[in-house]
């Protein structure tokens, strides 16, 4: 997770090299291993680099090539001996060890902006053409990459770290209200082409950006494939297949010689360290591999720590626990070092810096198995509307019988549809009823609730409608910008194999049926790779809400009687926001206690930009 800033004078003013060589240094926590600074006239480009793979180790930035495209990038290029074949094609001529930055100017300099189609992996990066005089950026096509970037009269800026793009000294503090009112609806931006300041953009995940001739064109080139069909004879060709392309997307992240994993007890993470063990065991070349797991063990119920214990053996990798116990609701808000870019709903947010700061002592790349759950949501009865439409009554038949066998008795659950429609359900959702009316009367606050709270529409994939469109959701972006350097502060990358391309673009193209149903494709795959016990296991939901549970033993209630910031009375009625108590409903507090939070933000906020202005004025 490189540090890249750049600033472009529309104008034709040179850059400032003072101030481009103080944001780089501001990246310097990001990127520790080696700065660089690139300026071309009016143009110039920053870099802090963190070296995580092998070819990394002979990388410079910002790079060059043939002295007219220069490039800072913060990447990892997957497929990468397909893409230097397509080069060679081409005519042009790679070095065998060619770091992945290089790799993306081949590409511009090949196939100019269309670069973005064949290129694989986790990016953000800007490329300067100074023969057309263009800038052009992208950013992956999930979003694990940041990009941020603002146009202030003619001066275009940019960066993967909101707080270095806030520190140009032309960019102004004015907050954008509808980010706010998001984020007190449901938790966050909605908006994904924003930031929570109004003059501060963010580029969406899929997307690219050229900046020429006075003019900037944002443009979408990917969204999740809907067409996709695959169908095998034989069923052990779909474990195998995925087998397969989940081992390549493991390796393409384990380009080092040590790696980490987020253990949990389930299946997805599992696995991830499976797949990453059968590699390192195979592998001609040994990656001492470690895992790190959160857990409570006595705040509330959790069988997370024994059952990733239980995995971790069986693997013979070496575990770390984090207990989260005593953390209590918002510790440490008023430390800089903790400082979140944005407003976040989780008073609990110290115990990702925890996690981050155990990882980064033993690695710089960590894996995750976020993408499990969503590229393989159970859908039936999409799947047999869609063999119907097909005219494929055989299948549809032997589908139709082989569900009935399995699924659960059709009066589970009806208890809950009976509470939801009464109105009691208790993990219904719950509408912010203390917005303030100045903010909330600019829209129909309860028809804007409403919509964030649905799928992204419309439901375009006929098989898989609902795990196609939460694909789309803005949450994703959030994640993984939460769990970047930006934030964390500590130089460790992490990486998704099931948001692999090549991963992904299967999933989506599979009957759901029987291979999402309780995640057979995932039980049959890791057959004798986990132990029995976490193979097998359902899915297991923390046993109470951890707020709660504080609230309930006295140690959260200080929270409540906090000062308040002198920003909150445009969002916020205070005397309307309800009490929180150990009586209150999960869903109930989580939706309460976001005043709370986007409090402590404002309040530290408006602190923490001083102290960057002096870090940067330092460089």
């Amino acid at each position: 997770m490189s540090g890249i800033v750049g600033i472009l004078n529309q104008d034709g003013a040179p850059v400032d090299e003072g101030l481009l060589r103080a944001l780089t240094h501001f990246l310097s926590y990001r990127g520790p291993d080696a700065r660089g600074l690139w300026s071309q006239g009016s143009v110039g480009f920053g870099h802090a680099l963190l070296r995580t793979s092998a070819e990394s180790q002979v990388e410079k930035q910002p790079a060059s090539l043939d002295g007219r495209f220069f490039v800072t990038a913060d990447a990892r290029i997957d497929c990468r001996d397909e893409l230097k074949k397509e080069l060679e094609d081409t005519g042009r001529r790679l070095a065998r060890a060619i770091p992945d930055s290089e790799l993306i100017l081949q590409a511009y300099a090949a196939w100019g902006e269309e670069c973005v189609d064949h290129l694989r992996g986790d990016f953000s990066f800007a490329v300067w053409d100074s023969g057309e005089r263009k800038l052009f950026c992208a950013r992956d096509h999930f979003g694990i990459k940041p990009f941020y970037y603002a146009r202030i009269g003619d001066i275009f800026i940019f960066s993967n770290t909101l707080n270095c793009v806030r520190l140009h000294p032309s960019v102004p503090d004015e907050l954008n209200d509808a980010a706010v009112l998001d984020f007190l609806l449901v938790g966050l931006n909605c908006d994904t082409s924003t930031t929570t300041f109004r003059e501060v953009q963010r580029l969406a995940a899929g997307h690219c950006l050229t900046v020429s001739a006075g003019r900037v064109r944002v443009r979408c080139y990917w969204s999740p494939p809907v067409d996709g069909r695959i169908r095998y004879r034989h069923a052990a060709d779909y474990v195998e297949h995925f087998q397969v392309l989940l081992q390549r997307a493991v390796a393409d992240r384990t380009r080092m010689d040590r790696a980490g994993i987020f253990l949990s007890g389930g299946m997805d993470s599992g696995t991830i360290a499976a797949t990453a063990r059968q590699l390192a065991a195979t592998n001609s070349k040994t990656i001492d591999l470690r895992a790190y797991t959160v857990i409570y063990e006595s705040l509330i119920p959790d069988s997370e720590g024994p059952f990733a214990r239980k995995t971790a053996e069986f693997l013979h990798i070496p575990i770390r626990f984090l207990p989260l116990d005593t953390l209590r609701p918002f510790e440490r808000w008023d430390d800089p070092e903790l400082a979140w870019p944005e407003p976040v709903g989780d008073p609990f947010f110290a115990g990702m810096f925890d996690q981050f700061r155990l990882a980064g002592e033993d690695c710089r790349v960590v894996l995750g198995g976020d993408g499990g759950d969503n590229l393989m949501n159970f859908e039936m009865w999409p799947y047999l509307r869609d063999l119907i439409r097909n005219r494929r009554g055989a299948e549809f038949f032997l589908s139709t019988l082989g569900y009935l066998s399995v699924r659960q008795l059709p009066w589970r659950g009806v208890a809950r549809r009976v509470r939801r429609v009464f109105g009691k359900d208790p993990l219904a959702p719950v509408f912010p009823t203390w917005i303030a009316h100045d903010v909330a009367s600019e829209s129909d606050i309860r028809s804007r609730w409403r919509k964030r709270m649905r799928l992204p529409g419309p439901l375009a994939h006929r098989v898989l409608p609902k795990g196609h469109a939460s694909l789309s959701l803005p949450q994703w972006s959030s994640n993984f910008e939460n769990a970047d350097p930006g934030v964390t502060r500590c130089a460790v990358e992490v990486s998704y194999p099931f948001l692999d391309l090549r991963v992904a673009h299967f999933l989506l193209s599979l009957p759901p049926f029987p291979w999402f149903f309780d995640k057979r494709l995932l039980r049959e795959a890791m057959n004798g790779q986990m132990p029995e016990v976490v193979r097998t296991r359902p899915k297991t939901p923390l046993g109470d809400d951890p707020l709660i549970a504080h609230l309930r033993s006295g140690s959260g209630e200080w929270v409540l009687r906090v000062g308040w910031s002198d920003e909150i009375d445009r969002f916020v009625e205070r005397p309307a926001i309800p009490q929180i108590t150990g009586e209150t409903s999960a869903e109930e507090a989580i939706v309460s206690i976001r005043p709370y939070c986007l409090n402590f933000w404002l309040q530290l906020m408006r602190r923490v930009r001083y102290k960057l202005c002096a870090e940067a004025g330092n460089g």
